[in-house]
């Protein structure tokens, strides 16, 4: 690889790295192209090079997040005693779910994301929104676990159910989007979790 397309590397990670950083500081919405360039230190132009706008940034942020999310929820469920019931442990990984939006993503970015969802195309194949994310293969390896164990329904499709909680944890978060600060992002996953996999319980 010759110097400029290391230079080339090198930039676009300063520029990736201000922007995590800013966004998680003040929020992506709150943050200017002028402001990560300048925490980069590089030039509006060197943006532009590698990123077609401010969107595309994000986008490229949220695929982070997403891949290190799926990463941590696994890493966690490897932690989970085997004796667990399936109930408890989705209750768990409810929990900890709840507890990455609110403190490794942040209710600032967290509406910037849900917003971008509604109204930009650059988002619509992201990661964070596919069928084939790694959150839903272990929701489905989990299920698939409670339906042997004979602690689950088996009329339902392990697909459709893990579908289910997703979209569960999506409404509850859009829920903490409305009502901050005066919401329990935990709690509320939490009991909502109870409701819905009690009703799945045979």
């Amino acid at each position: 690889m010759n110097k400029r397309k290391l230079q080339a590397i090198e930039t676009k990670k300063k520029l990736y790295e201000a922007a995590r950083r800013l966004a998680h500081e003040y929020g992506f919405e709150n943050v200017s192209v002028d402001a990560i360039v300048e925490a980069a230190g590089v030039s509006k132009g060197a943006f532009y090079v590698h990123f077609e706008s401010k969107d595309a940034l994000a986008a490229e942020l949220v695929n982070e997040y997403t891949k290190y999310a799926d990463f941590n929820y696994k890493a966690f469920l490897s932690t989970v005693s085997e004796e667990a019931s399936v109930l408890e442990v989705l209750a768990l990984l409810g929990r900890k779910i709840s507890t990455f939006l609110s403190e490794s993503i942040g209710y600032e970015n967290m509406r910037v994301l849900y917003r971008a969802y509604l109204t930009k195309s650059a988002f619509n194949t992201m990661p964070a929104i596919s069928y084939n994310r790694e959150l839903y293969r272990l929701l489905s390896e989990v299920l698939e676990k409670g339906i042997r164990k004979d602690e689950l329904r088996e009329d339902i499709p392990v697909e459709d159910l893990a579908k289910h909680l997703i979209m569960a944890i999506r409404g509850i978060a859009f829920e903490w989007c409305i009502r901050y600060p005066d919401f329990d992002l935990e709690r509320q996953i939490s009991d909502h979790f109870k409701i819905l996999l009690y009703g799945l319980r045979k």
